[in-house]
């Protein structure tokens, strides 16, 4: 795991990237949640009284979370997909969050939760994130590998801003047509749900040579 994490150690400056080393190796360890707790527990650093310079990497630290992603993905294609088409999923999650100080919630269906005829609501944060879709052969099936992913605000959390509200298909057309300009020279075919087929949507990324099934 080492060779493959150093590749990430230019993003960032020399004390952060001490730090996000532990985080990164702390974080394929980790069984359960992976908390910056659980990690320091498991690399042995229980006891480190700094301890708030590992939470530092993440709420303060300046490094640029797009250009990991796209290291990231050539990490992913050079290792499971090298030429050919790629095929991307699209879709998005709630973390279950509550709390004063978490401002970017909102009330959104429960999509585990929730049926048909039964509607449950969740507090939390929506993530938006874009996957490679690659067959992993010792696992007998496609594995959906995320690489780049986005906090999509609630409208309530906007509005109190004043800052424009962006749908979730604006979010999804901005990931993909960032990820057609990583891969300039591949097709690009994206698989998504019924939420995104959004004709703005489907024309925008059709426009730059995108497949989209919904």
């Amino acid at each position: 795991f080492a060779a493959l994490i150093l590749c990430f150690a230019p993003l960032f400056q020399q004390r952060s990237w001490r730090h996000a080393e532990v985080l990164l190796l702390g974080a394929i360890l980790t069984p359960g949640r992976r908390t910056v707790a659980s990690i320091l527990r498991i690399t042995g650093l229980c006891r480190e009284r700094r301890f708030v310079n590992y939470h530092r990497v993440l709420n303060r630290a300046a490094w640029s979370g797009r250009a990991a992603a796209r290291l990231l993905l050539g990490l992913l294609l050079d290792a499971f997909l090298p030429r050919g088409s790629v095929l991307l999923g699209l879709d998005d999650t709630i973390e279950r969050r509550r709390g004063k100080r978490i401002s970017a919630k909102g009330i959104y269906r429960d999509p585990v939760r929730s049926s048909h005829g039964h509607f449950v609501k969740a507090s939390g944060l929506r993530w938006l994130s874009l996957m490679l879709l690659v067959p992993i052969s010792w696992a007998g099936r496609v594995w959906a590998l995320p690489f780049l992913t986005a906090l999509a605000p609630s409208e309530r959390y906007c509005r109190e801003r004043r800052r424009r509200h962006k749908k979730l298909t604006d979010w999804g057309r901005q990931l993909v047509l960032q990820a057609r300009r990583w891969m300039p020279d591949r097709q690009v075919i994206l698989v998504t749900d019924s939420g995104f087929s959004a004709l703005e949507f489907l024309a925008a990324l059709r426009r730059q040579g995108v497949t989209c099934v919904t």
